[in-house]
């Protein structure tokens, strides 16, 4: 199996577990591709092959690998979008950061890990993109996410007027610090600390979530991820910022945003031991209650 690995450069903490990731994966047999930025990282540590082909952009990698493996978080995996592109090359994580919910493989669980996914032990699981357009564009047109795009106020800035339009129908004016157009994978992020509702991944939703909204009968919405949302600014400050998952740029002129669901998906790799309900139990303790153990 050919397997891309992407990360970013690490403390010394974890360096014992990116060991055991590569020596499982010359132990099961596997061809290694490296992103550059952790190949120059383990190339300067003791113990480490410098043999390994490495890649830097999405065309060094279409139709060349079978999988990509991630080290790092939940926002390292957000970081495989702009280098998957539309490829369908499968994804899955190995936790190294905090929560882990897309990144769900636990650092303890490596080599069960590779061995199963060497051995195909896996399903598919795709998950839906969302597309940005604007003019001027934004993010150099790399404008998909994973979980959301978001616009948002700046810190030191008053509260800014976005008005909405669904499939070009009026939808809402949102007053407040801002909002989060969620795929139902980032339902599970910022929308719900902001008190938006968890989607399930095949649900065909979109979640709309006000940021401190500015008055008492605007709640989130769910809206099917048919529709193309609209969105027009408007702000006393100079500036706002647009969001599309870890990327964030700051807009200052007026603009009109654009959202669809993209033309193609994201695969996540799921192990036979795991499922979508096991996840929200054990990484957001959905439904933990003492009277249940």
């Amino acid at each position: 199996m050919k397997i891309a690995v992407y990360g970013k450069p690490f403390n010394q903490s974890v360096l014992p577990f990116i060991k055991q990731v590569f020596d499982c994966l010359e132990k099961y047999g596997s061809e290694v591709f490296v992103h550059v930025d952790l190949y120059y990282f383990i190339a300067e540590q003791p113990d480490f092959s410098k043999n390994y082909a490495h890649f830097s952009s999405y065309e060094d990698i279409n139709g060349l690998v079978d999988v990509m493996l991630t080290l790092g978080g939940d926002g390292t995996i957000l970081g495989t979008v702009d280098l998957i592109r539309d490829s369908k090359i499968p994804v899955i994580g190995i936790n190294f950061g905090r929560l882990g919910f897309l990144a769900s493989v636990n650092k303890n669980d490596i080599e069960e890990a590779i061995k199963a996914l060497v051995n195909k032990q896996f399903t598919l699981d795709e998950r839906v993109l969302l597309e940005l357009e604007s003019n001027p564009p934004v993010f150099k047109n790399i404008n998909i996410a994973l979980n959301d795009i978001t616009i948002h106020k700046r810190d030191n800035a008053a509260m800014i007027t976005i008005h909405a339009f669904l499939n070009d129908e009026f939808l809402n004016s949102y007053w407040g610090d801002g909002i989060i157009v969620s795929t139902p994978t980032g339902s599970t992020a910022y929308s719900l600390s902001c008190g938006g509702p968890i989607v399930f991944p095949q649900s065909g939703n979109f979640v709309i979530t006000p940021i401190s909204p500015h008055n008492l009968n605007v709640r989130p919405i769910i809206i099917s991820d048919d529709h193309t949302l609209t969105f027009k600014v408007e702000t006393r400050s100079t500036n706002y910022l647009v969001s599309c998952d870890s990327k964030t740029e700051t807009i200052d002129s007026p603009s009109v945003f654009t959202i669809r669901k993209a033309g193609y998906g994201f695969n996540l790799v799921r192990l036979n031991n795991e499922s979508y309900l096991s996840t929200l139990r054990n990484k957001l303790m959905w439904g933990l209650d003492a009277r249940n153990y």
